[in-house]
């Protein structure tokens, strides 16, 4: 857990911030585990305020202890959230802020691709959560999708089990009924 008063990173800091973590923390590839098995990704280095922010999110372990919390089978399964305090916490602790798009590397939403979720109340700049992914889910891809959220990775091994979660039964808002947790931690 943090133990500092002030957020982590604040939005006028933010692509400093990320330039030179991602400078000094060149990974590209994680492992998200979960109860179904692992969904191993790789990162683009196309999109480098992105793929700072996930190793940052990783190495700093917010991600563990979160779900899968939006199952939308055909669709995406998304990830990154939890009702739990400590996760409200988490967030508190690292900033508010959101992740400039960058949609100019041209990496569209096929099946398997790794993409940021967003805030759409007032963000004409389609910038990103610095929390929240999805994974497409559809063998035709989430092509309505392109040049509204960045896609910074791709699932290179564990698409099975992307599918088996996207069969669980879910409630209210895709929720899933059983809870989905995921540990993420960086691989080689």
């Amino acid at each position: 857990m943090f133990l500092h008063d002030e957020p982590l990173i604040v939005q006028e800091k933010l692509i400093p911030f990320l330039t030179e973590y991602g400078n000094k923390n060149p990974e590209n590839k994680f492992r998200i585990s979960t109860t179904f098995g692992d969904i191993d990704v790789i990162l683009y280095n196309d999109t480098p305020l992105h793929r700072a922010n996930m190793i940052f999110m990783i190495k700093e372990a917010y991600f563990n202890g979160t779900f899968f919390y939006r199952v939308a089978n055909g669709f995406v399964i998304q990830g990154g959230n939890s009702d739990y305090k400590e996760t409200s916490i988490k967030r508190n602790n690292i900033g508010s802020f959101l992740i400039p798009s960058e949609f100019e590397a041209g990496h569209k939403h096929v099946r398997g691709a790794f993409s940021a979720a967003k805030y759409a109340e007032q963000n004409v700049s389609k910038a990103s959560s610095p929390f929240e992914f999805f994974i497409v889910q559809s063998e035709n891809g989430a092509h309505h999708l392109d040049n509204d959220h960045t896609v910074y990775g791709k699932v290179i091994k564990g698409m099975d089990v992307v599918d088996e979660i996207a069969k669980q039964p879910v409630g209210e808002g895709e929720w899933p009924l059983i809870n989905i947790p995921i540990t993420v931690k960086i691989i080689d």
